[in-house]
Parts: structure tokens; C-alpha cells; sequence
């Protein structure tokens, strides 16, 4: 193959890249935009713990907390007024809180107060 024929199939090439790209552009600029489903994520507690201990989210995410020891145990925001608190859960049973606000939310189990854990809000997380 010349090298004149080699470098014009190259330029063909890049040119039928680019418009694949921009059509790939402009498609996803005309798509409409769905609102991403909130995420949802669990903590575990077991073993007079909770796991993890320290979870790291983004704004709006739904936090579940589920007993899975023979104990009852709760789950108490220990800062910004008591937040969050949930009623004495059984094994089994589960709490849910939404956080919307970036910060650093500490919890512990007020049956057992040296089970403690917290949730980090930030964006990107």
C-alpha cells in the first residue's frame, strides 16, 4: 500500500469517528432526561455492631438499617436534634431514614450505647 493511499484512509477513518461521535452527542443531548432512582443502601447490625460502621453516601440516599441480632437495638442521631431516631427494633425489623443534607451524622444505639456508627453525606460519594 502507498503511504499516500495509507494516510487517506486514515483521514477517512478519523472522519467517520467523529461523526459517529457527534451523532453519539447530539442523540444523548436530544434524549429526555430521567431523574435517576434514589439509591438505597443498608447497614447491617449484628453482633452488637453496626456494619459498616462508617458509610459514606450522596445527598438523597435512603439508609435501611436491619436487626439481625437476638438483642433489640435502636438507631439515634447523637447530633443535629436527634434527626433520626428509630423505635426499639426487634431481629428482623428495619429502620429507614433519606438523607438530604451533606454532613457528618453520628448514631449510636441508645439500648447500647457503645455501639456507635456514622453516615457521611457528600456529594460524589
Amino acid at each position: 500500500m502507498r503511504p499516500s493511499t495509507a494516510i487517506a484512509r486514515c483521514a477517512v477513518s478519523g472522519l467517520v469517528l467523529a461523526g459517529i461521535l457527534a451523532w453519539h452527542s447530539f442523540a444523548a443531548a436530544q434524549a429526555p432526561t430521567v431523574p435517576a432512582p434514589a439509591a438505597q443502601v443498608r447497614v447491617r447490625i449484628h453482633n452488637d455492631a453496626f456494619h459498616p460502621a462508617t458509610l459514606r453516601i450522596a445527598p438523597g440516599t435512603t439508609v435501611t438499617w436491619v436487626n439481625q441480632d437476638d438483642d433489640v437495638h435502636t438507631v439515634m442521631n447523637a447530633d443535629h436534634g436527634h434527626l433520626f431516631s428509630s423505635k426499639p427494633l426487634n431481629t428482623g425489623q428495619s429502620f429507614s431514614h433519606t438523607f438530604r443534607a451533606a454532613g457528618i451524622y453520628p448514631y449510636f444505639c441508645s439500648v447500647h450505647p457503645f455501639m456507635t456508627g456514622a453516615i457521611v453525606v457528600q456529594s460524589g460519594a
